[in-house]
């Protein structure tokens, strides 16, 4: 029997995990759904869920992954196998093959945007709008249809580049560098935010805690889903990272680890967005605006701007980790 490509080391598996998690959930969805649905009255839902979910369903799906050596159709259908309906199992496993490949549709839109602005930061063009209205208009325009069509092809060659090195050199490698910067990165912004006109009203909308709101059902609904999408579960990353995991790497740890990491990416994200959309006068509901007008806007004025929006766009890019959705569903 062939041997399966792994993971190098335990780290490298985690943040490969972390990158797959870490994405358009933690950047916009996630600072959007904060401000909605009244701060802190969100997040104490959503941290009791993080924990419920990454004390559970990440560890299960990180096993089953590793324990069938394939991704989910072969390893629900392995699984089910135990009980004689193979049949089943495989369909079960085709559901979140299918899903994944939705959201890569999806998401290759966000990738071309995501690619432009990374190009357009070593050209200037990224940070040369005057005012967030002038950073407003120029994402309205790449949004439009067919007005970003080709840099999606690129974002999909790009990942494409990646996976021809493999699990070890081209998945780990490309998390291990960046996936630090990005946390780096939004560090360095909250610091440099902290100290802008109005950042503190946009503290105490985060960390609001409204009675009402706790106890509306919705809030917890939300909290469910938002956890459920940010720990990247239900869909087939975590089995099939899972898959390519040595069998001496305590799954147990790595699953705490990337609920940890993500769930600090997340409150990175809301810490940055959010007091720059109170400081730069923008609605905290905005979504990807968030992300394509609100930091530009904010990375504009520091020195070396156009550097750190270069790292930004870069690590954004590789944050979003799509690539598994492009992994094989069968084992090889």
């Amino acid at each position: 029997m062939e041997k399966r490509e792994s993971f190098n080391s335990k780290w490298g598996f985690i943040l490969a995990c972390i990158g797959s998690a870490v994405g358009m959930g933690n950047l916009w969805m996630f600072p959007t759904r904060v401000s909605l649905y009244g701060g802190g009255s969100f997040l104490i839902p959503y941290f009791i869920f993080v924990a419920l979910i990454g004390s559970t369903g990440v560890i299960g799906e990180m096993c089953l992954g590793r324990g069938t050596r394939s991704g989910p159709i072969d390893a629900f259908g392995a699984a089910c196998e135990t009980r004689g309906r193979r049949k089943l199992g495989d369909a079960l496993g085709f559901i979140p093959a299918a899903g994944s490949l939705a959201m890569a549709i999806g998401y290759t839109v966000v990738m071309g945007w995501i690619l432009k602005y990374a190009i357009g930061a070593f050209t200037g063009a990224t940070l040369a709008p005057a005012d967030t209205d002038g950073f407003a208009s120029a994402f309205g325009s790449m949004a439009s249809a067919f007005g970003n069509n080709g840099w999606q092809l690129a974002a999909l060659f790009f990942c494409i580049l990646i996976l021809m090195f493999g699990v070890g050199s081209g998945i780990e490698n490309a998390n291990k560098l960046m996936m630090p910067v990005f946390f780096i990165l939004f560090v360095f912004l909250g610091i440099y935010v902290a100290f802008q006109p109005g950042a503190m009203q946009g503290y105490r909308y985060i960390f609001r805690i409204d009675p009402e709101i706790l106890a509306d059902p919705k809030t917890w609904i939300f909290a469910l889903g938002q956890a459920f999408f940010s720990l990247s579960l239900a869909g087939s990353g975590t089995v099939v990272y899972g898959s390519y995991l040595k069998s001496d790497v305590d799954v147990v740890s790595s699953a705490k680890y990337v609920a940890f990491f993500d769930t600090a990416a997340a409150l990175l994200a809301g810490l940055v967005i959010i007091p720059a959309v109170f400081s730069f006068g923008m609605a905290p509901n905005s979504g990807p605006g968030l992300l394509f007008i609100t930091i530009p806007a904010v990375i504009r004025d520091i020195p070396l701007g156009r550097v750190f929006a270069i790292i930004f766009f870069l690590a954004v890019l590789f944050a979003l980790s799509l690539i598994h959705i492009s992994e094989p569903t069968r084992r090889s």
